[in-house]
């Protein structure tokens, strides 16, 4: 068996606003949806610059649920963006919440973090430097030794 693409597949409650939502902040393009005779929106795909992410509202029936507030998350989006500050401020002003504020980070990336208004963690980054993996070992070991604030 070979693998030929991994899509992030999310859940969120109410996909109208988060397909506006991730077009507005991230300048995706919706690909299609496929809609419920109800109104439910069962399967849209969005373009982001070639990457598909695929959205559903949520299925409870099916046991699927979007995040849910206040509640931790186990998975994080990362976009690699020409401009993360950007990027994070156009997202604080369509509702997502800060998570991290951006930052140059050790392994060649300024990069943040927010929560969508569906309760998805997002993370933006661009490279402000090449960085080979060593070198971030090195540094990543550093910062472990580093006592905590």
């Amino acid at each position: 068996m070979a693998a030929h693409e991994l899509f992030a597949y999310i859940h969120v409650s109410d996909a109208r606003e988060a397909i506006a939502f991730y077009i507005t902040v991230f300048g995706a393009s919706e690909k299609f949806r496929l809609v419920e005779p109800g109104g439910r929106l069962g399967h849209a795909e969005l373009d982001f610059a070639g990457s598909t992410l695929m959205l559903s509202e949520e299925f409870p029936e099916y046991g699927i649920q979007g995040p849910q507030a206040g509640a931790p998350t186990a998975v994080t989006l990362h976009l690699h963006v020409d401009n993360c500050d950007e990027v994070i401020a156009r997202a604080l002003k369509a509702g997502a919440t800060l998570e991290t504020a951006a930052q140059d980070q050790f392994y060649g990336e300024r990069s943040g973090s927010f929560r969508d208004p569906s309760g998805h963690r997002w993370s933006v980054g661009h490279s402000i430097e090449d960085v080979t993996p060593a070198e971030m070992q090195r540094r990543y070991t550093a910062l472990m030794q580093t006592p905590a604030k």
